[in-house]
């Protein structure tokens, strides 16, 4: 990965986005001290990289059933 800095990005940014679709990633840097801000990388590796989530236990493919005595405060269905 390499690191670029955001003037450098906005001055070649065409030639980054080609650079990033062979495959390349940059971490963008930024300030006095270069901190590394965010992270290109081709938008493939992102979307393979991702876990699927599901809504709860399902009962059936695309379909769950909620009891109708179900009560949780917001606080208890935020986790607070």
């Amino acid at each position: 990965m390499q690191n670029i800095g955001v003037g450098e990005v906005k001055a070649q940014f065409s030639s980054i986005l080609h650079r990033i679709a062979q495959g390349e990633e940059f971490a963008i840097t930024f300030g006095k001290r270069k901190s590394r801000l965010a992270v290109l990388i081709p938008f493939s590796k992102y979307q393979t990289s991702q876990p699927q989530r599901r809504l709860g236990v399902l009962s059936r493919k695309g379909s769950f059933r909620v009891s109708k005595n179900f009560k949780m405060t917001d606080e208890e269905f935020l986790g607070s």
